[in-house]
């Protein structure tokens, strides 16, 4: 019986290697070559693809409760210093009755971060693990964390913009708290974590598995 992963046909089971920049498919040899499309340099797989991913995504966890427990914006007028962090200007928008930007910034500053950094979790162990389970529809969670990466810096944008909109002098001051800090910290390692990682590897599992499939296949041939 054939068995259904033989459907799939992969770049490298025909002798060839895709651009990671273009998607441009050249022949295995041109390895460490520039791509002729794109310029960038060929690689069967990114070096050290795995451990930089989990470099980098370790460190955003680390980073991820500072960015949510610190200040992420520091007001000070002739009231007094008032200390925001991201979930309290959260509720503080949603008790204004700005409901629907209270759900965007709940979103794009808490929710995303999580999501891209639990998508990315869930693809490296998948890759660790060698699971051929719905490669296609991890390829295209891969795909939905490259899309929705550039909306995290909503909080960081509304920081600056305040900061430069608000110039009342002696009146209030708008800075940057250490929030703000460990919340883009957080932003560029998710996106460096992203760019080490590379979605080739998912399909990976099914060359090995399609081999330890047929290796007991031919076993038997050899034996009868």
């Amino acid at each position: 019986m054939t068995s259904a992963r033989s459907t799939y046909a992969t770049a490298t089971s025909r002798g060839l290697l895709s651009c990671h920049a273009c998607d441009l498919l050249s022949p295995m040899t041109a390895e460490a070559e520039a791509c002729p499309r794109c310029g960038a340099v060929l690689h069967h797989r990114k070096p050290a693809s795995v451990t930089r991913a989990w470099a980098f995504l370790l460190a955003a966890y680390l980073l991820y409760i500072p960015a949510n427990l610190l200040p992420i914006m520091v007001t000070q007028s002739i009231f007094g210093t008032q200390r925001d962090t991201i979930m309290s200007g959260v509720v503080y928008l949603w008790l204004s009755g700005s409901h629907m930007l209270s759900l965007v910034v709940l979103t794009a500053s808490i929710v995303v971060p999580l999501l891209k950094m639990m998508i990315l979790t869930l693809l490296l162990l998948s890759v660790r693990r060698g699971s051929t389970w719905r490669i296609r529809e991890r390829t295209r969670l891969y795909a939905l964390v490259e899309v929705i990466g550039r909306w995290s810096m909503l909080d960081i944008f509304v920081v600056a913009m305040l900061a430069s909109l608000v110039r009342v002098g002696a009146l209030a001051t708008i800075m940057p708290g250490a929030g703000a800090l460990a919340f883009a910290s957080v932003v560029v390692l998710t996106m460096l974590a992203s760019m080490s990682f590379d979605p080739r590897l998912l399909w990976d599992a099914l060359e090995t598995s399609s081999s330890l499939i047929e290796f007991p296949h031919s076993e038997h041939a050899r034996t009868h």
